[in-house]
């Protein structure tokens, strides 16, 4: 059978780190345990060398599940195989785990409207792809005793974006600047999930090909088929757009 880990009362008494791994086999030091099957059956009461002797006979090990009860629970089980199981369950977890992003757009009082249709479209884009957008109005010289230009295109805003949007903080005064905090109806996880399943209906390499007539004349050589080139180009997205 495999080794166990440090015991709790080891660490103690040396000072040292306190493993958080349970006590396995000979490293159990009770009289006795409440034993529990690999099945999860209950097998009662048995003295701690019984239940050693039960787990050596069934090629597994004697694990500690729950120290703290009178007397301690101990069930029989693959020790080592419980560990890996463990381990890809936390590692699945942590996949599924999505983390918040919120993205910037700063935007003047007296933007003028070709300026605003662009901004727009980076906050459609942000929340489509499931993220929080921080939308912040930068007041400068006369323009900040005049808030009501910021608050009314905060929420023409947030009125444009209704339909993929919600406005998760109301539009404040923050010094200079006038905030207010989008978020998507749709959650991340449901995004990534569509376009994890996206890519399984298309396996093929998302690039974007650049039109020939887009590609500088000196990077395709003249003697290279026009039908043979294509470029890949990967723009990062800007975590800011001013």
């Amino acid at each position: 059978m495999p080794g166990g880990a440090t015991t709790f009362d080891q660490g103690c008494s040396r000072g040292g780190h306190i493993s958080a791994e349970p006590r396995i086999n000979d490293r159990i030091r009770v009289p006795e345990v409440r034993l529990v099957g690999p099945n999860g059956e209950q097998v009662g009461i048995v003295r701690i060398e019984d239940a050693l002797r039960l787990a050596q006979e069934s090629d597994l090990d004697l694990v500690e599940v729950a120290p703290m009860a009178r007397p301690p629970v101990c069930k029989l089980m693959d020790y080592g195989k419980f560990k890996y199981e463990s381990a890809m369950k936390a590692r699945e977890d942590r996949k599924k785990q999505v983390n918040t992003v919120i993205k910037e757009m700063k935007l003047r009082p007296k933007i003028d409207p070709h300026d605003y249709e662009t901004k727009k479209g980076h906050v459609v884009r942000f929340l489509n792809a499931g993220d929080k957008v921080k939308i912040t109005i930068m007041f400068r010289g006369r323009e900040q005793s005049r808030p009501e230009l910021g608050y009314r295109l905060l929420q023409r805003l947030a009125g444009d974006v209704a339909d993929i949007g919600t406005i998760e903080s109301a539009p404040k005064q923050d010094g200079r600047n006038m905030i207010m905090v989008l978020g998507p109806t749709r959650k991340k996880a449901d995004v990534r999930a569509e376009r994890e399943a996206e890519k399984r209906k298309n396996p093929a390499v998302e690039a974007e090909v650049v039109p020939a007539e887009v590609v500088p004349a000196e990077v395709v050589p003249a003697e290279v088929p026009e039908a043979a080139v294509v470029a890949v180009v990967a723009v990062p997205e800007p975590e800011t757009v001013e």
